[in-house]
């Protein structure tokens, strides 16, 4: 596909570098010369310095002959105008960006009216994840396939972990939860999970199942399986936004803390069943009057990803609640991963995936849509969910049968609202949804697994 990037931050950056790798031609626009300048020799993308909502900057870009632009710049408004001003020049695609909470509630209006192939926040999916983490406290981070019916958690194996020393293949005949181990993760290293493979404290490990059959793995392991009760917010962004309106409903003790009075009006005004609290979050004595050390979960979600991590590192030696700390750099995580945060959440990965899912799907004209898709660990699996369409090699043959690449994993599948964990006698039929893991990365049909 011909690709038109506007904006050349970290998630345009993130964007150039993945749709290049899976076979576009990228064509990159900022108005900063050196952001330009940048990426263009990282990555194998033409560059061009101007405003991405001039007719004229679109037309040196060949916006007449692109497939799809996307818009990712730090303004809203901007990308919106973007999108407007390519459909208008071209027939191609177009996806913003849009972040505030003000624009949320008219997401599907500016779709239709404006003619956006999709309308992508980083920050209200990153509350719903936020909230899907709190149900389930043991885990990591939870994705959803199948409109929810399947999940992928990760959680790390605590020191006392009742599975430690046992193998993949012991664990679920002692257990037999409903589950299927996906990939592990020990170190610098990660594997795809196979039957013989022993499990060591600290693994990351990631599984595949229902909302109900994780619960029930947990429950019987003595993991928390309890959702929280209370949550101590700090920042007032979007996500916060965001959150306190997802967990309206839940019934849970909400406190946040913000150190803006203006901020700090807007969400007590808007969220009367929240408590908040002005005052120096950095200010240890707040904090634990605050009641730090009681909370089921503690949420560093302000705009500084330096006070976020410091705050959460406090916030372990406090509490044994929950920890969810926001990052919004994308470049070092290597760096994070190693300062055991419990959850961390990365807002611009999310909008990064959520784009590439679309492309992919979009190039795709075999038997099979690609529906969603997680880096599970980033730059090494992936996770994709496709729909079957037609017959293939795949179609009504037992799984056991099947020639897979190596490091490859049907994890799920989804049939008629059922969620089959899959075994070797097993078919894939057309109308499924699949769910597949694999080190093999950039698939972009179901067969692609094939040999």
């Amino acid at each position: 596909m011909n690709i038109i990037i506007v904006g050349c931050g970290q998630v345009g950056q993130n964007l150039a570098e993945h749709l290049i790798n899976d076979g576009n031609n990228v064509t990159v626009i900022d108005r900063v010369y050196e952001n330009v300048k940048t990426l263009t020799d990282r990555v194998d993308a033409m560059g061009i310095v101007g405003n991405g909502a001039s007719h004229v900057t679109l037309a040196e870009a060949d916006i007449e002959n692109a497939d799809l632009l996307i818009a990712v710049t730090n303004s809203d408004e901007l990308n919106l105008l973007c999108c407007t001003i390519a459909k208008k020049a071209s027939n191609c695609k177009v996806i913003a960006r849009v972040r505030s909470h003000v624009y949320n509630n008219e997401s599907a209006f500016l779709k239709n009216e404006l003619g956006l192939a999709m309308v992508i926040n980083p920050e209200y999916v990153a509350a719903e994840e936020i909230a899907r983490v709190l149900r389930c406290p043991s885990a990591i981070s939870i994705e959803t396939f199948g409109k929810g019916k399947v999940e992928l958690l990760k959680y790390r194996l605590p020191e006392d972990s009742a599975i430690l020393g046992m193998s993949v293949k012991d664990v679920m005949m002692k257990y037999k939860s409903d589950i299927l181990f996906a990939t592990i993760e020990r170190g610098d290293k990660a594997y795809i999970a196979k039957g013989d493979f022993i499990f060591g404290a600290r693994d990351v490990v990631s599984i595949i199942s229902s909302p109900e059959g994780a619960q029930d793995f947990f429950k019987k392991i003595g993991s928390k399986t309890q959702s929280v009760k209370s949550a101590m917010i700090v920042g007032s962004g979007e996500i916060t936004h965001y959150l306190c309106s997802i967990l309206k409903k839940s019934k849970m003790n909400i406190k946040v803390i913000e150190k803006d009075y203006d901020k700090c009006d807007e969400i007590s005004t808007t969220f009367p069943h929240v408590t908040v609290v002005q005052g120096d979050t950095t200010n240890q004595e707040i904090m634990a009057e605050e009641g730090i050390g009681r909370v089921g979960a503690f949420l560093a979600l302000s705009d500084s990803d330096e006070e976020n991590m410091i705050l959460s590192l406090h916030a372990k030696e406090k509490t044994k609640g929950k920890i969810v700390t926001k990052v919004t750099r994308m470049d070092y995580d290597s760096v994070i991963d190693k300062l055991d945060l419990d959850t961390v959440i990365y807002p611009k990965t999310i909008v990064s995936d959520r784009i590439i899912r679309y492309v992919r799907s979009a190039e795709n004209t075999r038997g099979s849509n690609m529906e969603t898709l997680y880096n599970v660990i980033k730059g090494e699996v992936e996770a994709s969910e496709f729909i079957i369409r037609q017959v293939s090699p795949i179609v009504n043959v037992p799984i056991s049968k099947l020639k897979f690449k190596k490091n490859v994993l049907v994890a799920a599948i989804l049939r008629d609202g059922e969620v089959i964990i899959p075994r070797g006698y097993d078919t894939i039929e057309v109308g499924d949804a699949v769910i597949i893991v694999s080190k093999v990365t950039g698939l972009q049909d179901v067969t692609d697994i094939l040999e």
